[in-house]
């Protein structure tokens, strides 16, 4: 399936998107963070109103691994099998964050977590099931925002590791 334009709104971009957009231009990322007509808290929402498949969604998704917060960036057609995952990123076991947990860690709301913009940078790992596409989306830092961008970028902003998240 191929990306359609986003419905797109011509609204500035929410604060917390500002972090995003700063962390994107000094890595040298071209693609630009877009507000969306609706939001797009799953990656099936953010799919359909992409027109792409739900597989070039890139979740952002925030766990505890011995007590610190870190970050799997996961193609929306897969879920995290954390053990398997733990075990190939040689980290403790990892637990799903809180919402609380993941603000504190992200400075941004479960459903817009973006892969850069944080407070501090968080470990991170990249599905390889994101290198199969050519564009992939992640959000914003905020529900109604989205940006493209490629699996490999995704590695370079994060300094993050290209691991299989499934079992």
């Amino acid at each position: 399936m191929e990306t359609t334009e986003p419905a797109t709104t011509p609204a500035p971009l929410p604060a917390r998107c500002a972090p995003v957009v700063a962390a994107l231009a000094a890595h040298g990322i071209a693609g630009e963070v877009r507000v969306l007509s609706e939001p797009a808290p799953t990656a099936a929402a953010a799919a359909a109103a992409l027109g792409c498949e739900v597989g070039a969604i890139a979740n952002s998704l925030v766990f505890l691994s011995d007590g610190a917060p870190v970050l799997v960036l996961t193609s929306g057609a897969h879920r995290v099998d954390t053990k398997a995952l733990a075990a190939r990123w040689g980290r403790g076991r990892l637990h799903r964050a809180s919402p609380e947990q993941v603000r504190a860690a992200t400075g941004q709301a479960i459903g817009g977590v973006a892969p850069t913009g944080h407070p501090a940078p968080l470990p991170t790992v990249v599905d390889t099931a994101l290198t199969a596409y050519g564009e992939v989306w992640a959000a914003g830092g905020h529900p109604h925002t989205v940006f493209p961008t490629t699996a490999a970028e995704l590695v370079r902003l994060t300094g993050g590791t290209l691991l299989d998240v499934t079992a």
